[in-house]
């Protein structure tokens, strides 16, 4: 725990006796009746590892205890939520310095915050502490992949290696990368108890090789690596397969969450817009109004154009049966006839701001009636013809 052993002068040694003891570890069968439950368990000893900030190796042998328990014994839900802490915090004992290992009180307060309603005791959690030992033959050795990855990264980029076709310029940032993804293939194997079924070790092999792949780094497998982990390509393909698989279900599902929440900020964005109107946007409300000044005038023009025209064509053969040459001759009389004969005709229409009306009406005498309206946004004046109706 102090030195890191894959660099030192007994590396070889002790990845040789973690071979001979990976070959005695328990056969996994999958008949567990909460086989459903795993996914959730293992993710949850994930969070809780994370939180607590222990090693991998500590996390992927909790995780391995409970599967080998689950695979024996039929509890409850409860009882299953006490065997993962319980096994978590034997798998911490024995790979994790004695002040790392999490409190009861701390798993407590940590459970309150992540809401699952479970408080643990330490009578019942020294219990199923006690029937792990017991099941396991109190030999908590066990290999996992998390104990070979780092003798393997040791020997997963060399100068030789080409990156997309091209020698490699910078053997520590491909180092850098190459120990992100493969301690990311890590992770996925603890979220399928397929990977189960392969050793501790050629599931290690495996995720330095998915590694590479992901990377681009050709070829996907060296003959150094080969001697190293006495595996052969042969043998890691089907294992780099699930891990591939894995790998682009996980892209497409957090591309699929980045579209979606791209798409609910757009939706936000627009109903936003749609709650404010133009004037709350360009401009703010004045507080000089000019229509305000001749809204008698005005009021009399809220009738469309057509029944304007029409009003002035019938007022017209009303005054002057003569036809248009009397109606020439006296035209101030026609235009008195044509003002009241507006009366009858009127109908309301609502005038909304911002309007823009400019309303002339000529004394000479023309048979139509020249009336100009428009809007516009950007604009506050009102221009019209001031006193145009005045006796």
């Amino acid at each position: 725990m102090e030195e890191t052993w894959w660099e030192g002068d007994l590396a070889a040694d002790i990845h040789h006796t973690l071979r001979l003891k990976e070959l005695k570890l328990p056969t996994y069968k999958a008949h567990s009746p909460q086989i459903g439950m795993r996914r959730y368990f293992a993710d949850l000893l994930a969070v809780v590892s994370n939180h607590f900030q222990l090693c991998p190796t500590a996390r992927h042998l909790a995780v391995y205890l409970l599967d080998l328990f689950m695979d024996r014994y039929d509890v409850s839900l409860k009882q299953l939520y006490v065997a993962s802490v319980a096994c978590l915090l034997l798998a911490s004992k024995f790979e994790e310095k004695e002040d790392k290992v999490p409190k009861l009180d701390q798993l407590n307060s940590f459970a309150y915050m992540c809401r699952l309603n479970l408080t643990l005791s330490r009578k019942e959690l020294v219990k199923m502490e006690l029937l792990l030992l017991e099941h396991f033959d109190w030999n908590l050795c066990l290999p996992t992949p998390a104990h070979y990855t780092d003798y393997y990264l040791f020997a997963s980029v060399s100068e030789r290696d080409l990156h997309s076709g091209w020698p490699v310029t910078s053997i520590t940032e491909v180092r850098y990368f190459m120990e992100k993804y493969c301690h990311y293939f890590l992770e996925v194997s603890l979220q399928d108890h397929a990977f189960l079924s392969f050793r501790p070790s050629l599931v290690a092999a495996a995720c330095v090789s998915a590694s590479r792949i992901c990377l681009e780094i050709s070829p996907a497998w060296t003959t150094q690596l080969q001697l190293l982990t006495c595996y052969s390509w042969e043998h890691l393909a089907p294992c780099v397969e699930l891990m591939l698989a894995a790998h682009d279900k996980d892209i497409k599902a957090a591309t699929k969450e980045k579209d979606r929440i791209a798409l609910l900020q757009q939706q936000q964005l627009v109903e936003s817009l749609s709650f404010q109107t133009p004037t709350q946007v360009l401009f703010q409300h004045s507080q000089y109004h000019p229509l305000a000044q001749h809204s008698t005038v005005l009021s009399q023009f809220h009738s469309p154009i057509q029944d304007l025209c029409s009003a002035y064509r019938d007022s017209l053969q009303a005054a002057q049966p003569g036809g248009l040459a009397s109606a020439n001759s006296n035209s101030l009389h026609s235009y008195s006839t044509l003002q009241a004969s507006f009366q009858p005709v009127l109908q309301t229409m609502s005038i909304q701001r911002p309007v823009t009306m400019q309303v002339a009406i000529s004394t000479e005498p023309r048979h139509c009636l020249t009336l100009t309206y428009g809007s516009s946004y950007f604009s506050r004046h009102h221009p019209y013809t001031a006193g145009c109706f005045d006796a």
